[in-house]
């Protein structure tokens, strides 16, 4: 199962890069970012805690969580924990850019596994930005 949402996951990283997509109003720049965070790169499924179930808490969307996919490998990097990224407290704009178009964190590190390292184009990480600050 791990192998299979790791294979999913680079698999719909690979579906946002690039795009065609023209430049929109503010509110449907905000609804494509929901559509590409919810239903393409899947966010949820690490940045959202789990009830005991293994379900979704709805009522903490994107605040963070336990990563739910068992380390592979003894002795290689991995992030047991999600950060938040409602509202993306910790970055700025150009960070989160960054970020999700280079696969590079705010500290100039590269993202550990099981987070893909994003290379989504400037408009679809813009429009992620927008929707991820609009859950402030």
């Amino acid at each position: 199962m791990t192998r299979n949402i790791l294979f999913s996951i680079t698999a719909l990283v690979t579906l946002t890069c690039p795009t065609n997509a023209s430049a929109g109003s503010p509110a449907s720049n905000v609804e494509r970012g929901r559509y590409l965070v919810e239903s393409v790169a899947m966010c949820s499924q690490c940045h959202t805690p789990r009830d005991g179930g293994g379900d979704l808490l709805r009522s903490q969307w994107l605040r963070g969580g336990a990563v739910p996919i068992t380390k592979p490998y003894a002795g290689k990097p991995w992030a047991e924990f999600a950060p938040r990224i409602a509202g993306l407290p910790q970055y700025s704009d150009a960070q989160a850019l960054r970020l999700l178009t280079r696969g590079v964190s705010r500290t100039d590190k590269q993202l550990r596994p099981p987070m893909p390292p994003y290379r989504m184009s400037e408009q679809d990480a813009q429009e992620v930005i927008a929707y991820l600050k609009s859950l402030e």
